[in-house]
């Protein structure tokens, strides 16, 4: 396929970078762990009630320390969606731990808290939800779970910066949270970036030594020690200093970007209502107690072998969409490693029917508009059939 006019995707850029990386390059601090860094790091934090944030390369490094934190051993189960992408669950597995996988919701394609609590076995040690799509799992639900049965909660919150659940920012509510800075995200620190949020008092001096390759250096550069050691495992994860300043540039356009990316969101949902109400497409429908940051939109035909079809009609318009993951637990090292529990009543299903839609904080409205009526367009010829009032209505509005 010839490269699309409009793509599905599109890093997010304010103009503002440069002046901060130019500070960065003057000052010849460039491997991380300084002044921007710092600034993203409180940044984060201050939508934490307490705990700490670490800016790091990526939300996978993130998931990595989380799963350290967790002190796996081999067989120990972990608790996940199959609707994810890899890294969710690689940095577990390569701990040893087994991933149980559970089915997700119709409305949102995150994990269904409801199914959590009968996939739990003596093994079990964490429940990892993943916010699809910015969108707040049921966090009250997960989170009494957890409690009853002592479980470690770590969020997937990759593509949720800037989400909030019933007041509060994803990646706060659990013992541990994850986000990521990659391009595709709401903000970017410049291709590849990501963060640890930790919410657990009792976890933050652990991670810290992680975060400091297993050394109590951080200790020692604020002189509570008098040489730093080697006391632990842990890894290299630094973000450096270019991409912490590209992303606070971001971060401080941060109500700008979500408000624009949430018009954008409610726009295609308002216009394409006419198509759901009709049957032939489903919608998202995020709870009433969450306010998502329009991380990406997603439709779901109704026919998933009108997917293909769907996808090239768009193409031939100029606009890109895609499919998104394919079921974690139905790929071949999935099979391999882990197990579902339960019916896989959706995930399988839904996995096959969605398609993503342009959605990028650079977006117009003239080309959300051409986006919207090719959809409706699709429909049309599809059926070739007169034009329902519905679908006039829907029209009428997009003008």
């Amino acid at each position: 396929m010839s490269e699309a006019s409009i793509p599905t995707f599109q890093p997010t850029v304010t103009g503002q970078e440069i002046e901060a990386i130019q500070e960065v390059l003057a000052s010849r601090t460039l491997t991380g762990k300084g002044k921007y860094t710092a600034l993203c790091q409180r940044w984060l934090e201050s939508s934490m009630p307490h705990g700490k944030a670490f800016a790091l390369s990526s939300c996978t490094s993130a998931l990595e320390i989380a799963a350290l934190l967790a002190e796996l051993r081999p067989g120990d189960e972990v608790i996940v969606p199959s609707y994810t992408y890899v890294s969710t669950v690689n940095a577990f597995v390569v701990h040893g731990a087994l991933p149980v996988f559970v089915d997700v919701e119709e409305t949102t394609l995150n994990i269904d808290a409801q199914k959590i609590e009968d996939a739990i076995t003596p093994r079990t040690k964490v429940i990892v939800p993943v916010h699809y799509a910015g969108m707040a799992c049921d966090m009250d639900a997960i989170l009494d779970i957890a409690s009853r049965h002592d479980l470690l909660v770590v969020e997937d919150a990759a593509m949720a910066c800037g989400s909030m659940y019933r007041g509060r920012a994803l990646g706060t509510i659990g013992h541990l949270g994850c986000i990521s800075f990659q391009e595709k995200k709401a903000f970017t620190s410049g291709g590849q970036g990501g963060a640890l949020l930790v919410n657990q008092d009792s976890l933050v001096a652990r991670a810290e030594i992680l975060y400091e390759h297993g050394t109590n250096r951080a200790q020692f550069l604020r002189g509570e020690v008098d040489i730093y050691r080697w006391l632990d495992v842990g890894i290299n994860a630094t973000l450096s200093e270019i991409q912490a300043a590209f992303l606070y540039a971001q971060l401080q356009a941060a109500p700008q970007i979500l408000s624009g990316r949430r018009r954008l969101w409610s726009r295609y949902h308002r216009c394409l209502a006419p198509l759901a109400d009709a049957g032939v497409i489903r919608l998202p429908q995020p709870a009433a107690e969450a306010d998502h940051n329009a991380a990406i939109f997603w439709l779901r035909l109704t026919d998933a072998t009108d997917r293909p079809a769907f996808i090239e009609y768009m193409a031939a318009g100029q606009i890109q969409t895609q499919a998104q993951f394919v079921p974690l637990h139905s790929s071949p090292f999935g099979e391999r490693v882990g197990r579902f529990h339960g019916e896989d009543r959706v995930t399988t299903r839904a996995a096959a029917e969605i398609v993503l839609l342009p959605l990028y904080a650079g977006l117009t409205e003239c080309q959300q508009e051409i986006v919207i009526r090719r959809v409706l367009g699709f429909w049309r010829e599809a059926t070739s059939t007169p034009r329902t009032e519905a679908s006039r209505d829907a029209e009428v509005n997009n003008s």
